[in-house]
């Protein structure tokens, strides 16, 4: 397929080729007062020979175009028009462009892209050595062609003219390798989203996990209490009921520790790529929430303050977390407002301390007490359904299970709702 789409790449690129050269080579001037000009042909065909993968057929076809192209003006605008004629004038053009385009095979210009000085001097060479091929062939002798006075000015014009091509194909190249870059940039931050995401539910599945031990315990206990219950009639029934279900629930079991063994494969693979300095994980939570604002529909200032940015912090486990936090700022806002982010270390470097900040509605004191409860939520979509509420018992359980500390705060100075997350830099550091 890549092979496919290079071939098709190249095509299009030749047809656009044989279409601009033979026009742009009618913008000319005659240095010699001959029938050899100097045109906007040859700029033309130097930068998309550096597109195009050399090859003689490349400059032989561009070169036959040229040609007839010449030709066929003649025979517009000439009322004594002779094909032979014009066809001589016009011949030596060929061999112009398929000895450039044999130079530039030869010389390998297109492997040298990122030596742009060697390009340059190397396309400039072949310009020349093509020039004079062409003169050759329209001068009486071979003398009068290699001359100072002849080819001093066309390696002036051909040196001017291959390094303002190189520049112009080089700008181009600059933004095409910062478009790849950003788009490069948006892939890997909707990868770390996604992990992020799989690292939540990872720790979901892990509490589920132990929910369900639990409850195969009890029932299998259950089970065992009720055979030994005397002068029930039923009971032998009942007791292979529960046995049935502490089974079923077995099962279950298994097959969520099969899922879980799956995804901690995937985030627990501990390495240095799990880490990245703590002001891009902070501009990633940005960039993202801002997308996020905006598909709400609603206008949303953030406001950034990260003390230590080069602080490397465990990439799922801080996006996670504090992605959950200003989430439910963008979420509480009904309209318009701000959110603010402030990153801090503690002068003993032992805590790491998150503070989300929002100026919405604020926070009930009822809905204060019961906001870290699986399930309670005060979020409803358009449709008047609501959200799962596990986001804030997420983060509740997590720095607990860090020995972190988290806080609800309100009225701090222009904002509503302040929540505050506290960690010990080791446990941040090293993965909790």
């Amino acid at each position: 397929m890549k092979l496919y789409m290079r071939y098709r790449e190249s095509f299009f690129i030749l047809f656009i080729m044989l279409i601009a050269v033979p026009i742009a080579g009618e913008l000319k001037f005659h240095p010699f007062q001959d029938d050899f000009r100097v045109s906007f042909g040859t700029t033309a065909f130097f930068f998309f020979m550096l597109w195009l993968r050399p090859s003689l057929l490349a400059g032989c076809l561009t070169g036959a175009v040229v040609v007839l192209f010449r030709v066929f003006l003649d025979g517009i605008n000439q009322e004594d028009f002779l094909w032979s004629a014009s066809l001589h004038q016009h011949m030596p053009a060929f061999f112009f462009y398929a000895a450039f385009a044999g130079l530039f095979s030869l010389f390998r210009v297109n492997h040298l892209h990122h030596r742009p000085l060697w390009v340059g001097l190397l396309g400039t060479l072949a310009e020349i050595l093509a020039n004079l091929v062409e003169l050759s062939f329209r001068a009486p002798s071979l003398m009068s062609v290699v001359q100072l006075s002849v080819i001093g000015p066309i390696a002036v014009i051909a040196l001017i003219r291959c390094f303002f091509v190189l520049s112009f194909f080089n700008m181009i190249k600059l933004r095409q390798a910062i478009w790849t870059k950003e788009e490069q940039r948006h892939r890997n931050e909707r990868m770390l989203m996604l992990i992020s995401n799989l690292y939540e539910e990872s720790i979901h599945l892990k509490k589920t996990l132990q929910q369900v031990e639990d409850i195969t315990r009890d029932c299998y206990e259950l089970y065992r209490d009720m055979k030994e219950l005397p002068g029930e009639p039923q009971k032998d029934r009942f007791a292979r009921q529960m046995l049935m279900i502490a089974g079923q629930v077995h099962e279950v079991k298994k097959d969520n520790q099969r899922i879980y063994a799956g995804l901690s494969k995937l985030i627990s693979d501990e390495n240095e790529r799990d880490y990245m300095p703590l002001g891009e994980l902070i501009s990633i939570i940005v960039r993202g929430q801002e997308k996020y604002a905006r598909m709400l529909g609603k206008e949303i200032r953030f406001e950034v303050n990260v003390d230590i940015p080069y602080l490397a912090c465990h990439i799922y486990t801080t996006l996670s977390l504090v992605n959950n936090l200003v989430a439910n700022a963008v979420e509480a806002i009904e309209h318009k407002g701000m959110v603010s982010l402030v990153a801090t270390v503690d002068e003993t470097l032992e805590w790491v301390q998150f503070s989300v900040a929002d100026d919405g509605p604020g926070i009930s004191i009822k809905e204060k007490e019961l906001l870290f409860m699986p399930g309670y939520t005060t979020k409803y979509d358009v449709s008047g359904k609501p959200s799962t509420g596990i986001g804030l018992c997420y983060v509740k359980e997590v720095v607990d299970n860090l020995n972190g500390q988290i806080e609800i705060s309100e009225q701090a100075e222009h904002f509503a709702t302040v929540f505050t997350i506290r960690l010990p830099h080791v446990s941040l550091v090293q993965k909790g």
